[in-house]
C-alpha cells in the first residue's frame, strides 16, 4: 500500500506558512481578499488550498507593485509561492513564504526591498505563464450542505463559501436552514430552482 503523508505534515493553523512549501513552490489562484488585523492586515483566500495566505510587509510590496494597491485586481491572479529558509526574524533565520512568479507581468519584476535595517537588495519576480485551463466545474454546495449532516460549523464554512461564490439566494436559504436546524426548504431540483 503506497499511503501519501501530505495532510498529516501540515501545520496547525489557519493560515499558509511557509513550512506548507518545504516540499516545493506551489502556485495559488487569488479568490478574495478580506481584511484581518494591525498586524497580518490581509487575509488572501486561494482556491484550492483551505487556509488563508497572509503575506508579509516585503510581498505586500511586491503585490502593490506588480498588480497596484487595489484588491480587487489582485481576484483571479495567480501566484507562486515558496519557502525562502534565509528569512529573518530579529537575528535568527527562521524562513518565510516569497513569490517567485506571478501572473499579470510582461518581464522580470525587479522590487527594492529592505532586508535589515538600513540595507536593501533588489527581489526579483518571474512572470507566470497562464496555462488554459477547463472551465471549473460548477461546486455543488446543496450536496456538500447534506453531506454536513448538521455540522453547524462546516455549514456555515459552506456557506460563506457559496456567498463568495455567488451562489443563488435559494442555495444560500437552504444553507442556512441547515446551519439554524430548521427544516430545509425543499431542494432547488424539487422546486425548479437551477443549481448551475
Amino acid at each position: 500500500m503506497d499511503l501519501d503523508m501530505t495532510e498529516s505534515l501540515a501545520p496547525k493553523s489557519d493560515q499558509l506558512d511557509a513550512i506548507d512549501l518545504v516540499s516545493g513552490p506551489r502556485t495559488f489562484t487569488i479568490e478574495n481578499v478580506s481584511k484581518h488585523n494591525a498586524e497580518q492586515p490581509f487575509n488572501f483566500h486561494l482556491a484550492s488550498f483551505p487556509r488563508v495566505w497572509r503575506p508579509g510587509k516585503s510581498m505586500r510590496r511586491v503585490i502593490a507593485a506588480a498588480w497596484g494597491t487595489k484588491t480587487s485586481a489582485y481576484i483571479g491572479q495567480s501566484v507562486t509561492l515558496y519557502c525562502d529558509p534565509s528569512v529573518q526574524f530579529g537575528n535568527e533565520a527562521v524562513g518565510g513564504t516569497r513569490i517567485s512568479h506571478m501572473t499579470g507581468l510582461d518581464k522580470p519584476l525587479k522590487v527594492p526591498l529592505l532586508v535589515k535595517k538600513g540595507r536593501s537588495a533588489v527581489f526579483t519576480v518571474q512572470p507566470l505563464k497562464e496555462a488554459h485551463k477547463p472551465a471549473p466545474q460548477a461546486r455543488d454546495f446543496l450536496a456538500e450542505a447534506e453531506q454536513a449532516e448538521g455540522d453547524r460549523d462546516l455549514l456555515r464554512a459552506l456557506w460563506k463559501a457559496a456567498s463568495i461564490a455567488g451562489a443563488d439566494a435559494e442555495i444560500l436559504a437552504h444553507i442556512q436552514a441547515l446551519a439554524s436546524g430548521e427544516k430545509a426548504p425543499k431542494s432547488p431540483e424539487s422546486s425548479g430552482i437551477s443549481i448551475e
